[in-house]
């Protein structure tokens, strides 16, 4: 049975919820990231970027809104109308709402290299070599200096500490990485090399979803 991803998004009203504390601890360093951002514009993508929650309400309390150009991409366009509410009504004009296929490479590439990448509640969602690929493409999306957030079960098999080392390859210094122990996981990296070119038209991940993935 597919998931409807619409009310998948009830969990992050329930306070206690692994989704609610998912959410609080990823704006958190969302605000973090943007508080330590250089002066200037600043760019932000969001990848299957769901209703917004992640983004949206750090931008609209955020002294740095003003400067932050965005752009959410989200297949569901139930979603994506929530998404394009909250911006709206936060008065977030330069925060654009896509509705599309968030691993196609071109729904970014004027905005490539950003400041901030968000790539949540998606490694959990697709095969581990789809992963790697992924986080290779995140050398070409982040700008040195930037932040990529991304998110990823603790469960067993855990995978973070693969994932880990797999944007250390690609350049990127840990931030923040949640333990097992913390029943939620978040990951933020620091980009330190030099951004990639953005290829054109290509396929970063296919999204299988985590039911398919544990009851093929």
């Amino acid at each position: 049975m597919t998931r409807d991803w619409y009310a998948w998004h009830d969990d992050y009203d329930q306070p206690g919820s692994a989704l609610f504390r998912r959410l609080t601890e990823l704006r958190l360093h969302i605000r973090g990231a943007l508080d330590q951002a250089p002066p200037g514009p600043l760019r932000v993508v969001s990848l299957c970027a769901g209703q917004g929650r992640d983004l949206i309400p750090v931008l609209a309390t955020h002294p740095r809104r003003g400067d932050v150009t965005a752009r959410l991409v989200e297949l569901d366009p139930r979603n994506a109308e929530v998404a394009r509410a909250a911006a709206a009504e936060a008065g977030l004009p330069a925060v654009q709402v896509v509705v599309g296929d968030a691993a196609l490479t071109d729904h970014y590439a004027d905005l490539a290299p950003a400041h901030l990448v968000l790539v949540c509640g998606i490694f959990g969602n697709i095969v581990d070599a789809d992963i790697g690929a992924t986080v290779r493409h995140c050398a070409a999306l982040c700008a040195t200096g930037g932040t990529v957030f991304w998110t990823r079960h603790r469960r067993e098999p855990d995978l973070v500490p693969s994932i880990c080392d797999w944007f250390a390859e690609e350049g990127f210094t840990p931030v923040a990485v949640s333990s097992p122990a913390d029943g939620v996981g978040v990951g933020v990296h620091r980009f330190t090399g030099r951004p990639r070119p953005l290829p054109a038209g290509v396929r970063m991940f296919e999204f299988v979803g985590h039911d398919r993935l544990t009851h093929p």
